[in-house]
């Protein structure tokens, strides 16, 4: 089974500037959850990779975070799907870890759990750093143009990047997942 990475506010839900801070906030973008159902029921796994410094900054704790994606898989399921796992830095830019993302120790610990290699797997996310994170792995970057998403491209077209070149872009989940289920 192929292993499709995503990234969770502004490519599977609404992103919120003030961050996402209980269930009752964390709102999916419209088709993504059908997406996601799609993907998996054609053999894809899906992995979430997020950054969630509202942790680090008292915005939420981890039941909050725990209630937004127990939400998230019970929707993935309802509509058929499957969320594999969930992977999350807790961190805020401030701590400078390892897993905050455009670092790639969600993906190092990714592969670990797996025992695969995350090698020309898609990385759908709606930043740059996602974009980066991805590159930095051997990902295939993929841009939806949700969330934050329009913003980065337009930085990537005024601000070119030749690692970032590559980088398809779809205007949300549900056009990635025509794309590949085509």
């Amino acid at each position: 089974m192929a292993l499709i990475i995503l990234d969770r506010d502004g490519v599977i839900n609404q992103h919120s500037d003030n961050h996402v801070r209980s269930a009752d906030e964390w709102l999916p973008i419209a088709g993504s959850i059908e997406a996601m159902a799609q993907l998996s029921q054609a053999g894809h796994q899906l992995v979430v990779a997020t950054n969630q410094s509202g942790l680090a900054l008292g915005h939420f704790d981890l039941d909050d975070l725990e209630a937004m994606h127990a939400k998230m898989r019970a929707l993935v399921e309802d509509a058929g799907g499957e969320i594999a796992a969930i992977f999350y830095c807790p961190h805020s830019d401030d701590d400078n870890c390892r897993c905050r993302k455009p670092r790639t120790g969600l993906l190092d610990a990714i592969e670990a759990e797996f025992d695969t290699s995350l090698h020309d797997c898609y990385f759908v996310g709606d930043r740059r750093k996602d974009l980066q994170c991805a590159v930095a792995k051997g990902c295939k970057p993929v841009l939806v143009k949700t969330g934050r998403g329009e913003d980065t491209l337009q930085t990537l077209i005024q601000e070119p990047d030749p690692a970032l070149v590559e980088t398809a872009v779809f205007d949300d989940l549900a056009q990635f997942t025509d794309f590949i289920l085509r």
